[in-house]
């Protein structure tokens, strides 16, 4: 495996009531946990980081799916909603993630985004077998 690329976080504080910050001061932000759960909802939160990420790597599988389909992924678009679940062993997410390709038909875009699931995406691979991923294709 050759590493391409290599960033660093840190947390400080709380954890979920927290401080997180990247070493190249791109990110630095408090974290608080949401109403849902207690919180202020004054800051953002881990779920909302990993949606956020996830999305945005998921839509660029889905444009490198796209081209190795040949298929048009101009004006596509990628929504992931993280769900943060609890059951007798502990907490856990899962995620559905909504693909718009606007410009394919309904079984290239079902391809497309089963290939940008199944091969492509690194956030999809790393959670394989570990999280409840749910795709929908959306017109």
């Amino acid at each position: 495996m050759d590493a391409l690329y290599t960033t660093i976080a840190h947390a400080s504080g709380g954890g979920r009531d927290g401080h997180v910050r990247s070493e190249d001061d791109r990110l630095d932000f408090d974290t608080r946990p949401p109403k849902e759960l207690g919180g202020s909802g004054e800051g953002t939160n881990p779920e909302q980081l990993f949606a956020a990420g996830y999305s945005a790597c998921f839509l660029g599988a889905v444009h490198a799916a796209g081209k190795q389909q040949k298929v048009d992924t101009t004006d596509a678009a990628v929504s992931a909603s993280v769900t943060l679940n609890k059951d007798d062993e502990g907490f856990l997410i899962s995620v559905e993630m909504d693909v718009h390709i606007p410009k394919a038909s309904s079984d290239e875009a079902r391809e497309v985004a089963r290939i940008a699931h199944e091969d492509i995406c690194p956030y999809s691979r790393a959670t394989r077998g570990n999280v409840e991923v749910t795709l929908t294709v959306v017109d």
